[in-house]
């Protein structure tokens, strides 16, 4: 993916910056630092001084269905990470993860939105440092928590500029989280997981029958 990639100390956030400045075209924002990152659902995005790879692409959409770009963007992510010696998994619906000490740990969150004819996909990676965020069921970590092959922040984000050139290549991560026949509870409901779909929905039965969720109507799961 041939774009410009600017490289700013301090921004609110990466993807405000994009959206700010459709002039830009296609183009790649990487911070530092944001003083007002933003994850999924609104929720902060804390991103201390060199803590992390912060950054946004603004792109042409990809010919995919809207649910399962995220899921393939993220994928790409672990594909860019390949060789940093750490099993890479994705929690549905596109959170990166890993195990720590038996636990499920999360490294890395993505999100999406349509800017014009742009697609603005704003990603956050935990390399040296995460934040401690209380009451979170599945904790935030780093990358140098588990290994010590950490990737250069330029060099991560060109590996994933890369990979972000065809989001249509299968990739298949080291782990999903849920897998099929775990029981799970989000906030509206609990049952037991049958499938990840291919349009990006997680299929799971329930005692009214079965039902096909998506990442917008749902948050808050976890294992029961």
């Amino acid at each position: 993916m041939d774009m410009t990639i600017l490289h700013l100390a301090e921004i609110d956030s990466t993807q405000g910056f994009l959206r700010r400045h459709p002039e830009l075209g296609f183009c790649t924002v990487v911070a530092d630092a944001q003083t007002q990152g933003r994850g999924r659902q609104g929720n902060l995005w804390i991103s201390e001084p060199g803590a992390g790879l912060w950054m946004s692409v603004a792109m042409a959409p990809p010919d995919l269905s809207p649910g399962i770009v995220l899921q393939k963007a993220m994928l790409s992510v672990i594909a860019a990470l390949e060789g940093c010696g750490v099993e890479l998994g994705l929690k549905w619906p596109n959170d990166l993860v890993a195990r720590k000490g038996g636990h499920l740990v999360k490294l890395g969150g993505i999100i999406g939105e349509k800017a014009g004819e742009c697609l603005i996909l704003g990603l956050g990676v935990n390399l040296q440092g995460a934040p401690v965020l209380e009451g979170r069921i599945f904790p935030a970590a780093s990358l140098a928590e588990l290994t010590t092959s950490i990737p250069n922040r330029r060099e991560l984000a060109r590996r994933i500029l890369a990979e972000w050139r065809d989001l249509s290549v299968h990739r298949a991560p080291a782990f999903h989280w849920p897998e099929g026949g775990m029981p799970i509870q989000w906030e509206q409901g609990q049952g037991v997981v049958m499938g990840w779909e291919a349009d990006g929905r997680l299929k799971v039965t329930t005692a009214t029958g079965i039902e096909r969720l998506s990442a917008a109507e749902i948050s808050g799961m976890s294992p029961r």
